[in-house]
């Protein structure tokens, strides 16, 4: 059996202190209930003596979790913080405070101008205060990814002897490569006498982008215990990310000794409820519960995924809450991965048939960055349309604007193959284009209806336009056709309701 690897989540307290994520009570405790769900092992509610709202924060979600999560309050090494914790933890039923002081030269130095001994002495004093409290203290050595081995050692054995039950070793910058971190993580094991009847804890930040190898590094070496946040929100490049660590333990569980009892099919669902409370969009490439995270467009890897899911993808997606692989159809997609899109539509086509319908995808395929559904239907249509066509559009091209006349200059070819060019002028491209169009078919009808609507999203959409005309008889005819430029759209729209018109009275002939 691995080691069991508690998840202490931060969101409500260090990623809620990235800039732009601020959150009212409400907020956190909708956020708090989907952490229960998750199931993590403790939540950092807040920092108490910061504002009344983190105080009630605090208070309330320490009522709600009950014996579901420890809770936890932050503060520093000064006892009106302390005080203020306690009071806002009082209703917890696993309460606990997380106090302690920088043990970096430059934190000593530059930021609490103190000795080595006076933090030992703070650090002490801190923890042994809040043990007046709670029985289950942490103790956060903050900065200590720059800090001197031999005098970490010497605070953390001193605070562990005063009592704290956790101790945080953090690396606030970011600033350790992750083989230098676990070394400092195996050094404290190796030096600090008790370390063994303690929780070890690491609390990595993103600064260089290897705030997730950090901590495995920590676990790799001893920790047993990760600060973490959803979507790996936090201050400046944000902190370790949940869902990273949780499913690199997952797939690494023997060679890291490690498993979490997280419940990861909430992930999706976590990671968009905080999107969307904080305003912090997820980039689309971010590992685990980014929108491209599951998606495939390249040709090879969709052949792959569809022949079998594990040639291209380490996790099951429905293992995190985003239901199945997603085959994102672009230029780079081959015929394997649009004939299975097809099917899934309903449309069978034989080897012969599909051939030009893939001719048309890429058609469409190049001027857009990724095809949707209606699209993939419109080409269908489109194809059956000109099949079944007397008249078919070979070429159109317009001048317009301002003074300009509009102009259109059009080749139709007709059913036995010939080409007839005409050019005609109107009150708009589209007025000439039909003008065009009825010199070469020479067939009376009034256009009682033209409307124009996007196939699907975005600004690269294809446009379907519908038309009625009537012909001389008073019958109506329906014409659609569909484009990436509307006036060709237009033009096979037309076409199209002339053609059932054309056949329609040979019919009756």
């Amino acid at each position: 059996m691995t080691r069991k690897i508690d998840i202490f989540d931060t969101t409500l307290r260090d990623g809620e202190q990235s800039p732009g994520a601020s959150m009212n009570t409400e907020e956190k405790l909708v956020i708090a209930r989907e952490l229960l769900r998750l199931n993590v092992d403790v939540i950092e509610a807040g920092f108490p003596i910061s504002s009344p709202g983190d105080f009630e924060s605090v208070r309330r979600i320490a009522e709600l979790a009950g014996d579901a999560a420890t809770v936890c309050a932050l503060t520093r090494a000064v006892e009106k913080d302390i005080d203020s914790a306690a009071d806002a933890l009082r209703y917890a039923k696993r309460p606990r405070i997380h106090t302690g002081i920088g043990v970096s030269p430059s934190h000593m130095r530059d930021k609490l101008r103190i000795t080595e001994d006076e933090c030992v002495e703070r650090a002490v004093k801190c923890v042994s205060y809040a043990k007046k409290f709670v029985e289950d203290v942490q103790f956060y050595a903050e900065d200590a990814g720059r800090s001197d081995f031999a005098f970490l050692a010497r605070v953390i054995e001193a605070v562990v002897a005063a009592g704290a039950t956790v101790v945080n070793i953090p690396d606030t910058t970011g600033y350790s490569l992750p083989e230098d971190f676990g070394a400092r993580i195996k050094y404290l094991m190796d030096h600090v006498k008790g370390i063994e009847n303690v929780t070890v804890s690491v609390h990595c930040h993103n600064d260089l982008g290897m705030a997730t190898a950090l901590s495995l590094a920590g676990v790799r070496n001893g920790a047993t215990q990760i600060e973490c946040t959803i979507n790996g929100l936090g201050e400046r490049a944000g902190n370790t990310a949940m869902e990273e660590v949780v499913m690199a333990m997952r797939m690494h569980g023997a060679e890291l000794d490690a498993h979490t009892d997280i419940n990861t099919r909430e992930f999706i669902k976590a990671s968009r409820l905080v999107s969307s409370i904080t305003g912090m969009n997820v980039q689309a490439n971010k590992a685990i519960v980014g929108a491209n995270a599951f998606a495939h467009s390249s040709g090879i890897h969709q052949d792959g995924v569809l022949k079998k899911r594990d040639t291209y993808e380490i996790i099951d997606p429905a293992d995190v809450g985003a239901g199945g692989s997603q085959i994102i159809l672009s230029a780079r997609s081959g015929h394997a991965a649009l004939r299975h899109r097809y099917e899934e539509l309903g449309y069978a086509f034989t080897d012969a048939e599909f051939e030009p319908v893939y001719e048309a995808f890429l058609e469409v395929a190049d001027k857009k960055k990724e095809v949707y559904d209606g699209d993939l239907e419109s080409i269908v249509n489109e194809r059956n349309r000109a099949d079944e066509a007397i008249w078919t559009l070979d070429a159109v091209q317009i001048s317009c604007g301002f003074p300009l006349t509009p102009t259109a200059t059009l080749t139709l070819i007709g059913e036995d193959g010939n080409r007839i060019t005409e050019v005609a002028y109107g009150t708009g491209p589209v007025d000439a284009v039909y003008k065009a169009v009825d010199k070469v078919v020479g067939v009376g009808c009034d256009l009682s209806e033209f409307s124009v609507k996007a196939v699907t999203r975005g600004i690269d959409a294809l446009g379907e336009v519908t038309v009625r005309v009537t012909g001389g008889d008073g019958e109506v005819y329906i014409g659609r056709g569909s484009d990436g430029d509307i006036i060709v759209s237009s033009c096979r729209a037309y076409l199209n309701a002339l053609n059932r018109l054309i056949a329609d009275k040979r019919e009756r002939a």
